[in-house]
């Protein structure tokens, strides 16, 4: 087994290379289960491990790590704070103003979204190849993200559709930008247009307002829910008594998982992996996803 390893001044000795997952909350999250069987798979023996940091943690701990970790991955709501530390961005990371992903470098540290290629990765395995126009439920970070990925799959409509009046601001600015004509909704007055995808984004815990769900399913297409840990979800149980399709967050949480590996090992998300499909087969074992892919009525 080939064991990468780094110095550790601190402690005057050689160990390998550690990897973190912060987040608050953070005792749900499946990474640590993806990112070891990645690193068993490509033979490193390195660690990860979950640790909950909140944002006026983040900080403190950012500096203390910057001794003893290679790499950490970011969850809600560390992803603004995790932008504005890193020194370098990728391309997804600018126009998003969202960082998941960080890796220390000698200059400081990296940072890289890959939530948008983790989305389309997911989208592509659902059959979503191309599109027109699509559907985003919430504004926040990971939306964002979403905007990005579908308009990089086509879209040059996307409705979004939100708690409060004026929550999505930030996405039509984002989408002036991309060229992208958003039309905003609250779950007060969304309508029910057809729509061959719509996103997720909301918290799994939100509620909506009485037969929103179903109203919203009523507009046809794929229910992609970023959610995992709760599931299914009211959105997920409306479009499956349409008869149609919803998917849960881990197909999107393992390609994302991959990319935060590729900037690990090699500094870039978009380098290829060694024997990249035998690790994503490793990673996707690791996780349950027996409900991953729920088909409708009929189906």
């Amino acid at each position: 087994m080939a064991v990468l390893v780094r110095a550790e001044p601190e402690l005057g000795m050689l160990t390998p290379p550690r990897c973190e997952v912060w987040g608050d909350p953070i005792a749900h999250s499946k990474s640590p289960a993806l990112h070891r069987a990645a690193y068993a798979a490509l033979g490193l023996e390195w660690s990860y491990d979950r640790l909950r940091v909140d944002e006026s943690a983040f900080p403190g701990a950012l500096g203390e790590a910057a001794t003893r970790v290679r790499g950490l991955s970011l969850t809600m709501p560390l992803k603004g704070v995790a932008f504005a530390a890193a020194g370098r961005r990728d391309d997804d990371a600018t126009t998003t103003g969202a960082v998941n992903t960080l890796v220390r470098t000698e200059s400081g540290w990296d940072g890289f979204n890959t939530d948008v290629a983790g989305l389309i990765a997911v989208l592509r395995e659902l059959g979503v190849s191309e599109l027109t126009h699509a559907r985003i439920l919430g504004g926040g970070a990971t939306a964002t993200s979403a905007l990005v990925a579908l308009h990089r799959l086509g879209a040059d409509r996307v409705s979004v559709v939100t708690r409060r009046p004026g929550a999505a601001a930030a996405l039509i600015d984002l989408a002036a930008t991309l060229g992208v004509e958003v039309t905003p909704a609250t779950f007060d007055d969304a309508d029910a247009t057809p729509v061959p995808v719509t996103v997720a984004t909301i918290p799994t815990d939100a509620e909506l307002p009485p037969g929103v769900a179903a109203h919203l399913a009523g507009a046809g297409g794929i229910l992609y829910d970023v959610a995992y840990g709760t599931w299914p979800t009211p959105l997920s149980r409306a479009w499956e008594a349409e008869g149609l399709i919803s998917a849960n967050g881990l197909g999107m949480l393992l390609h994302q998982a991959v990319r935060q590996v590729s900037a690990f090992l090699h500094g870039d998300p978009a380098v290829p992996l060694p024997d990249e499909a035998g690790v994503v087969a490793a990673m996707r074992a690791a996780v349950t996803e027996a409900d991953a892919v729920v088909p409708g009525v009929g189906d």
